[in-house]
């Protein structure tokens, strides 16, 4: 079995560099496809991305939701790739593919020595706010206040890094106790979404600290609203999310904390 994880993953940076991001996610996995087929692997797990779905058309977001509306370059890759892995998936039955399709992977490990460390500066919200309640950055750039959201910034289905590696722990094992074979997605998501200005409420509570911000104009790609329907994750693969916003929190300050400046310091 393969678990493929490697991918470039910023909305807004594929925006910019499409070219980059359609070579390294698409191509990549296409090499690695014929690599394991070389050698008589047939069980993947892919890391897809609830990028697939584009602007929402119902909330919560199911699998049943059409994919292929894609805001972004990067959505698209992940999108295009898993129309690779289905049509892989028709054309030899060999294959059993689980795509896990992510909402907004946040957090770090409770111990505090396993935490996100974006080279520059970072794409992702919570290593952002962090990185700002630490002292690194001066302040946080709010992408949007106009959304037709509670507060008019964007809100998104964050999910505990731990969350998401016990899901792939289950996709694993699904693919390890069943014969069956094709494709599956599921989504990974609490079925909570959470705006800007709420995670930045959440971790001042959480690390103590002021976490100042800019409400600056929209990027290009983002949406308004995103949250998962994960029914069928718990349904087929016995996972569900058990972490929420303060524990997401918690976590990334006590990662953040101890290493204000990342794994530079080790």
């Amino acid at each position: 079995m393969v678990a493929h994880f490697a991918a470039l993953k910023a909305v807004g940076e594929s925006c910019r560099i499409p070219l980059q991001y359609y070579h390294n996610n698409m191509t990549g996995t296409n090499v690695l496809l014929e690599a394991m087929a070389d050698n008589n692997v047939f069980k993947f797990v892919y890391s897809s991305s609830a990028t697939v779905y584009g602007e929402p058309k119902f909330l919560p977001v199911t699998e049943e939701h059409p994919t292929g509306n894609c805001t972004s370059p990067y959505g698209k890759t992940k999108y295009f790739t898993e129309e690779i892995l289905k049509d892989l998936c028709k054309s030899d039955k060999r294959w059993a593919v689980v795509s896990l399709r992510y909402f907004n992977p946040v957090g770090a490990h409770i111990s505090g020595r396993i935490g996100e460390d974006p080279n520059g500066e970072p794409n992702n919200l919570m290593p952002y706010i962090a990185q700002v309640a630490v002292g690194r950055r001066p302040s946080l750039s709010v992408y949007g206040s106009d959304f037709p959201t509670h507060d008019g910034t964007g809100v998104r289905d964050y999910i505990h890094i731990v969350d998401l590696a016990e899901g792939h722990v289950k996709a694993l094992d699904k693919l390890r106790n069943i014969a069956e074979t094709g494709f599956f997605a599921y989504n990974l998501g609490t079925g909570v979404g959470y705006s800007v200005l709420d995670m930045v409420k959440a971790f001042e509570k959480a690390s103590g600290k002021k976490v100042n911000y800019t409400l600056v104009d929209r990027r290009s790609g983002d949406v308004a609203t995103c949250y998962a329907d994960a029914t069928l994750a718990d349904k087929k693969l016995g996972w569900k999310a058990e972490r929420g916003i303060d524990k997401m929190c918690e976590d990334t300050w006590r990662w953040q904390s101890q290493n204000p400046n990342g794994y530079a310091n080790k």
